[in-house]
């Protein structure tokens, strides 16, 4: 079986060294030593300052909401503007915080939340905006800060899938007043579960630091309401031996994207790319014509023992415990039923990527 993605697992005698740390200082949690690099690490690798890693990549959302104030006014519920076309936590996690989502529709060719749809949903209880750049794709960045900012609105991006990618020559992860990332086991990057926030400011850093160890000062005083998020040595481990990889990683996934980008030329679509942006090789999404064609296509590839999925379906806005209205977004929904993502990770030859172009070119007709 050949899944969309498989986890990276770094050589086994390289993580042991990094595990022996841990026999040594008998921390397994609690921001030991292992943590307090990874996290120097990653703000070097990723050219950001104020990071804090966590638990997963829900949590860091969840944990980004609440230190930037969003949340019920009073009797008054809050709302957030997101995008319908992400995965499911990015609107659960605001759900869960008392943030009602409220869904704008997309650029039918960036894929992204598209800042006119935003505007026209602001109201009085609008308190931020949580846009995606979905599958890495960078967001119209400075028309949604322009709006923010306008509006006196917090900006999360949730950049669950922009690790490493850079807008005009800078970390995309510095932009809005946080950016979350996930550092699932399936990621570009992983630490098996895990997750971060780059906070613009310090103080929202500070703050955050000690919600997700029980609102307890360094002290053990008890100064502010609190959860545990934290990340754990082991996870930590993981996080470091991969990093080290990191280049070979994405130079693997480059080679496989480009391969599919040159066979399937002509044959499917393919998201528009923002040019301010670099690209990181997180996913490669395919779109079809129709969703009649995208069902034809994924059956035959799983008869051959390959199984792409489909990110992201269905429109959030059809999701009845998530939505508060029923207002269809064409676009998103248009997209959802028509893209899939082919298996993309470490390993996947090029006879194996070369099979799934011949797969689908069997299953569809010439776009051009």
């Amino acid at each position: 079986m050949i899944p969309v993605s498989r986890p990276y697992l770094p050589d086994r005698s390289r993580l042991n060294k990094y595990i022996d740390r841990i026999y040594s200082s008998c921390c397994l949690t609690n921001n030991g030593e292992l943590l307090k690099e990874l996290t120097l690490r990653l703000e070097e690798y990723l050219g950001v300052t104020n990071l804090l890693l966590v638990g997963n990549g829900t949590l860091a959302l969840q944990v980004a909401y609440r230190a930037l104030g969003l949340g019920r006014d009073g009797e008054r519920a809050s709302e957030a503007i997101t995008t319908p076309f992400s995965f499911i936590a990015t609107s659960s996690s605001l759900k869960w915080e008392g943030v009602q989502p409220v869904f704008a529709d997309i650029d039918s060719e960036t894929w992204c939340l598209d800042p006119g749809q935003v505007e026209r949903n602001i109201n009085e209880r609008t308190v931020g905006l949580v846009p995606v750049h979905v599958f890495g794709n960078g967001c119209d960045i400075e028309a949604l800060d322009r709006i923010a900012k306008h509006h006196g609105l917090k900006v999360i991006y949730d950049g669950a899938h922009a690790f490493g990618v850079k807008f005009k020559g800078r970390s995309i992860l510095q932009h809005g007043d946080a950016t979350t990332l996930s550092f699932h086991a399936t990621k570009l990057f992983h630490t098996i579960e895990g997750g971060a926030i780059i906070f613009r400011h310090r103080d929202s850093l500070d703050k955050a630091k000690l919600m997700i160890n029980f609102g307890l000062s360094e002290d053990s005083s008890i100064v502010s309401l609190g959860i545990n998020c934290k990340m754990n040595e082991f996870q930590a481990a993981m996080g470091l031996c991969v990093l080290d990889d990191i280049g070979t990683i994405i130079a693997s996934r480059m080679e496989i994207c480009s391969q599919y980008q040159r066979s399937l030329e002509g044959w499917v679509g393919f998201q528009r790319h923002n040019p301010s942006c670099t690209k990181n090789y997180a996913y490669f999404p395919v779109l079809f014509d129709n969703e009649a064609e995208l069902i034809k296509v994924k059956k035959a590839l799983e008869e051959r023992g390959f199984f792409p999925r489909r990110y992201f379906y269905p429109s959030l806005e059809s999701v009845s415990h998530i939505a508060a209205f029923d207002t269809i977004q064409e676009k998103s929904r248009r997209v959802s039923e028509q893209v899939l993502c082919l298996p993309v990770f470490p390993g996947l030859s090029m006879a194996e990527v070369e099979l799934v172009c011949e797969l689908i070119k069997k299953c569809v007709s010439r776009t051009s």
